[in-house]
Formats: structure tokens, sequence, C-alpha cells
């Protein structure tokens, strides 16, 4: 395809490779669930043990509780747009749901299981939604919120709330009336049929607004260099929370497309983990940073007999991966390849990607990377204060554009117009940059980069060299307010059991290896690091602690 292309007047990017095409007439479910005839014997999802029990559903299940479960909300008086929240753990059951309330025409809204009732009260009043779909571990937690709840489970849990079980009987006995097939008919790809909240980790919690349209061209992007002897091969791990846009589009959605396998892990705890790898003969996991730092510094690893192991490749999103974990991990696990990607819930997921290599003639971008320009999509880095685009090798804010990006934040028109420029560019709040071979590396965000006397200072930089001190087993750096600097860094570690070291020796350790205005000025020892489902660090969680403790 020759050098990535250029437009004259700005700098923006495209794929090397060539487009793909997007299904015009399908929906989502329909568009992941096409050809699952073929393969209805097929398991498709697994339960991996735990207190589930193992719940097994092929293909054949799949597309037809998906089917039921829509007549059913149809039945129900589902009209379309209307939002269903859905608060469930992984569970085989997951992408039924969530496609079968597409499907009838509604809005699938996940939300995070482990959430507090007034957080889960929160999003179900923003969202406007009819329904919840929840089951044991959840119900306390939202019985009270006013609206039809459907259960999942054996339990008979409530006197006034809807079986799923008894929901899709008493469908089957109803059957399926002109007025169901008419409905269908009017679904378009325009139609708003998912509403993941953002994470909140900047900012207030907002509803983005993805449609039928946005997450088959995604899908179709991300997808673009899986060969056809690759369809029905991959056995993919299911761990990343199916609330979240990573799990429910670039793991089940994308699965189910090319008749992959997916095993459903209900929850991180690391031997299950690694039991579920070697048992169910995982081929493919997409992670997040924190479980490759288990996977390599955790002696949980070596009680496990590695040879067992059928991993050819993990994936991390959503968290950077800093370069000594890499090296890390690809010595412990050298037969296993490590990608990286780079994707957001208002791009529908996957933007940036590393290929297959099973794909010939398809190379995969260089290591540290977050990969290339997918097919279809266009990026520009930007200075965020004049909008200026710059040219290769010049960081700047990423700013994406595609059929991916959302239609907006949900009643948030100010916020919506924020994110979203009138050209149609998704600016990220990311700073990063293309090289000369088309490989994107994200350097930090916006609002994370620490302005100390006027310098800029990315704490992925200080956690990547304090990651690398061989007592530190986790750490997160965050700006602190400084009335003489403006911002200082300051750092919380996770020291390694029976190490002696303290504060000031790890601190001395990051100012040998950094500029001098990049010194962490305040370091504090701690259990645990807070981060998201997703693996990010909840950097405001420290800070708020931090001024918290030094008010005291």
């Amino acid at each position: 395809m020759g050098d990535i292309a250029m437009e004259a007047e700005e700098h923006i990017f495209r794929s090397k490779h060539p487009s793909v095409p997007v299904p015009e007439s399908l929906t989502l479910p329909g568009f992941v669930l096409a050809g699952a005839e073929k393969y209805a014997d097929k398991v498709a999802l697994v339960e991996a043990g735990g207190d589930s029990g193992g719940k097994t559903l092929t293909y054949g299940e799949v597309a037809r509780d998906t089917r039921r479960f829509a007549w059913a909300l149809q039945s129900f008086g589902l009209r379309k747009g209307h939002v269903v929240v859905v608060a469930l753990p992984n569970l085989a059951i997951y992408p039924v749901v969530a496609l079968g309330i597409m499907a009838a025409g509604g809005v699938f809204s996940g939300v995070n299981p482990l959430a507090t009732p007034a957080e889960i009260r929160k999003q179900v009043e923003d969202s406007e939604a009819k329904l919840i779909v929840a089951d044991a571990s959840t119900y306390h937690k939202v019985k009270d919120l006013g609206i039809p709840i459907i259960y999942i489970g054996e339990e008979k849990l409530i006197s006034g709330g809807i079986s799923w079980d008894e929901l899709l009987e008493a469908s089957d006995k109803a059957g399926r009336t002109t007025a169901m097939e008419e409905k269908d008919q009017k679904l378009e790809q325009s139609d708003v049929c998912a509403l993941p909240y953002s994470s909140g980790t900047t900012g207030t919690s907002k509803g983005v607004m993805l449609t039928h349209r946005n997450l088959i061209a995604n899908l179709c992007s991300s997808l673009f260099s899986v060969p056809p002897e690759m369809v029905g091969q991959v056995t993919i791990l299911g761990l990343m929370p199916f609330f979240h846009i990573y799990g429910i589009t670039g793991i089940c959605c994308a699965a189910l497309r090319n008749k992959g396998r997916v095993v459903v892990l209900r929850r991180f705890e690391l031997r299950g983990f690694l039991q579920a790898l070697i048992h169910h003969e995982i081929t493919f996991a997409p992670i997040v940073p924190p479980i490759m730092l288990a996977m390599v510094k955790s002696p949980i690893v070596d009680e496990f007999d590695l040879g067992g192991l059928k991993l050819q490749s993990v994936m991390t999103a959503a968290a950077p991966l800093a370069p000594e974990l890499r090296a890390a991990f690809e010595e412990k696990f050298p037969g296993v390849e490590v990608q990286e990607a780079y994707g957001l819930t208002e791009h529908s997921c996957i933007t940036l990607s590393h290929c297959d290599p099973s794909r010939k003639g398809h190379r995969n971008a260089k290591k540290h990377s977050v990969g290339f320009i997918l097919p279809n999509i266009e990026v520009k880095f930007i200075d965020p204060e004049s909008g200026h685009s710059f040219s290769k090798n010049t960081p700047g804010e990423l700013c994406v554009r595609s059929e991916c990006v959302m239609q907006g934040y949900f009643k948030n028109k100010e916020e919506t117009n924020r994110t979203v420029d009138q050209d149609g560019w998704l600016h990220t709040g990311d700073i990063g940059y293309i090289d000369d071979d088309g490989d994107v590396f994200i350097v930090d965000r916006i609002k994370e980069l620490i302005k100390y006397k006027g310098f800029q200072v990315a704490p992925a930089e200080l956690e990547a060299i304090l990651l690398a001190h061989p007592s530190v087993v986790d750490a997160a750096v965050f700006a602190l307010a400084d009335e003489e600097a403006g911002e200082i860094p300051a750092a919380c570690v996770v020291k390694k059991s029976g190490v002696n070291e303290t504060e000031e020796d790890i601190m001395r350790f990051i100012a040998s290896n950094v500029a001098s205005y990049k010194k962490i000025r305040v370091l504090r020892f701690l259990n645990s690091i807070p981060k998201s489902p997703s693996g990010k660090i909840l950097r405001r969680v420290l800070k708020d602690s931090f001024n918290y403790t030094q008010q005291q």
C-alpha cells in the first residue's frame, strides 16, 4: 500500500491496509451470530468452574436463546430505544442477555456488579432504564430501584420478580406475533443498541451512545486480519468484565463472530486463572498489565506445570504496559506473543492493534507500541491548545475519526461537543505519536501529566522505572498540588514482603534514573494499588487519600 496516506492540509494518517467492507443491513446480533447454524453443536461459551458450576452453551443454544429472550422482552413490552441495565458478573449467559436486548430493539447497559447500590442506582436513573437483569449476587443491590427485575438463576429470590427461565418459557408458549415481526423490520443500524458508561476515573461517569453500525464497523476493522482457516479455531479467555466495552465487544462479540470458544472466568484469582489456561487449553488471553505482573512475580505460578500451556498470545489493553514488565513476561513465557492494543468506549472498543501473525503479509507492530492504524480508521496528533496537527514522530493528542465514533454522551451535549468536534474527530485525551513505519506509541494522558515548574512529567514513565526495581511489586505515580512547583510527582508503591528498602531508598533509585525535575518528591508504601475493573490505576483515589492525610 506504500507509505502512510496523509492529507496535504492536515497531517492525517490512515491504515496501510485496504479498507474493509462493513455490511449495511445487519443488526449487531445478526452480524455476530451469522452462520451460527453451521456450528450449532460447537461450544460457544463455557464457565471455568467456580460457583457457577461450569455451565456450557453451544452456538445453537446461544442463537436460540438470544431469539427467545428478544421475543420475551417484546412480549413484556420493551420498545425500541428502551434501556435495560444488566447487573451480572461474567457468566456464559451474559452475551445472550446483551444480544437479546439489542435484537429486541432495546439498549444494553452493563453495570459493574461490584458497584455499590448507590452507584447502580445512579446509572439506572441516568439511563432511564425500564428493566434490570440481575442474579443472586446483585439482586439485593437493585431490588429497591422501583423497576422490574429479571433474575437469572435457580433461586426463587422474589415473589414480584421475573424468572429468566419462566419468562422464556411463557414467551415460547405465547408464540411470536406478526407485530413482533414488523417491529424487527424497523430496526436500523443507526439505532442506539448499547449504552456503556465511561469509567469516570477522570471525571463524572457518562453514558456512551453506540449504534449497531458503530459496533459492527469496529468488529470489521479489528477482525480484518483473521484468516478463514482460523474461524472456529481460537479458544479465548473471557476474564475482562463483560459490562466493559473490552469484555462485551472485544471478547464476546469478536469471538462469537469468528465462532471461537470463550472460557468465562467470573473473577481473577491467580490459581483459578492458571488452571483455566491449562485445563481449557486457552490459546488467546486478553488481559491487563496487573495480571501479567502477577504471572511474572507471584510464586504461585511455580506450582503449575507450564508445559501444558497452549497459550499462543496475550493482548493487553486498557492500561499502559511497562517495557520492563513486558520483557520479564517474555522471559518467563518465551512461547507466548505479547500484543498491545488501544481502544476507547467512545470508539466502540479496539482502535489500534498489533496484527495476527498467522495472516500472510500482515506484519506485527513494534514492541512497546499499541499497534498500527486499523482499516477504515483515520488518526491525527494535535496540539490540544491550537488544534494544529503534527507530522510523524511528534507527540500530540491522539484524535480518531471513523464509523466507530460514538453518537455522543447520553443527555450531555456539552461533554459530547468537547469530545467530538464538528468534523467528527474524537479527541481521546491521550498523548502519542506515529513513527515512520506507521506504528503508534502512547506517552500518557493529558489529564494525568504532571506539571512540575513548567516541565511535563509522564506518570507512566516513572511507573515503568519503579516496576524495574527488584523490590517493587506494583506502583502508581500521580500529581500533588505544591505551592512552589505547581505540582510535584508523588508515588504509592507495593513492596515485596520481607524486603528492607525504605521510602527514601526507592526515591533515590528513581532520582538516579531520571532528570531532576522528574524525581519523586513524596512516596508512600501501600498494600495494594486501587484499580478499575479494566486495570486502570485510580490515581484520583490515591491523590484524594494523600490530600486527606495531609489535612489531618
